[in-house]
């Protein structure tokens, strides 16, 4: 048993590896990042969502320095890693009860209330998650929503608070999470990242480059919600300042 594991541990590094050799081929000598390489995960079992996550967080610049900057005989300092801060902005209209304290209890109306969010101190990575799953009543189970989300790769947020202190601030995407398949309980989980100008996509051990057009492939569908899709889920852009 033992050596079947060194086996098989040997394989999945010389499968990285000549992964990894062959997009440094298609990448060229002369554009390949230095210090730089890029390597996937191999999925030990529904670990997708686990791989696609950590490639994402790893390509974020900020947060990767300060986790290798880490001393593990500072806790303290491990507090003050910069956390990657997830922001979840709505705007809906809505409908509530309430009472009037001059009526009487029996005495209920519905009045329009404007419920919205706003941000007073923007992260240096900004992690956006993209409702994708709902609970349906009447099929008494969730579902995807795969209607389609055109998201930028340059965002500035306007619903900030009057008394931000850097309303101002600019981010560049570097990575989505993307979830493949028709519904919560199914499918794979892959990432697309931007590293030193260009893109690549991991696919648990498979990394390759794509081109900046192919990632319109996964804002999501037009139409019908239920069909299987290829659709963005976790968004992460990083602050150019």
């Amino acid at each position: 048993m033992e050596i079947l594991m060194t086996v098989r541990k040997i394989a999945s590094i010389c499968t990285m590896g000549a992964n990894a050799s062959a997009l440094e081929k298609e990448i060229g000598p002369e554009q390949f990042p230095v210090n730089e390489h890029y390597f996937g995960l191999v999925n030990f079992g529904n670990t997708c969502y686990c791989n696609s996550v950590l490639q994402a967080l790893y390509f974020c610049r900020p947060f990767r320095e300060k986790v290798l900057a880490y001393k593990v005989s500072d806790e303290r300092r491990f507090q003050n890693i910069r956390r990657v801060v997830f922001v979840y902005i709505q705007g809906r209209d809505a409908q509530q009860i309430g009472s009037h304290p001059h009526f009487k209890p029996s005495q209920t109306f519905l009045f329009p209330v404007s419920i919205r969010m706003r941000v007073k101190k923007l992260p240096m990575i900004l992690a956006l998650h993209l409702k994708r799953f709902k609970y349906m009543d009447q099929l008494h189970r969730y579902t995807k929503l795969s209607y389609r989300v055109v998201f930028p790769l340059e965002l500035r947020l306007f619903n900030t608070s009057g008394d931000a202190t850097n309303p101002d601030r600019m981010y560049d995407l570097v990575a989505v999470v993307v979830h493949c398949g028709s519904g919560p309980n199914r499918g794979h989980y892959i990432t697309i990242v931007k590293s030193h100008g260009f893109w690549l996509l991991f696919d648990d051990d498979i990394v390759e480059k794509i081109d900046a057009q192919a990632i319109e492939e996964f804002y999501g569908l037009t139409s019908d919600i239920s069909k299987n899709s290829e659709s963005g889920y976790i968004l992460f852009y990083q602050s150019r300042d």
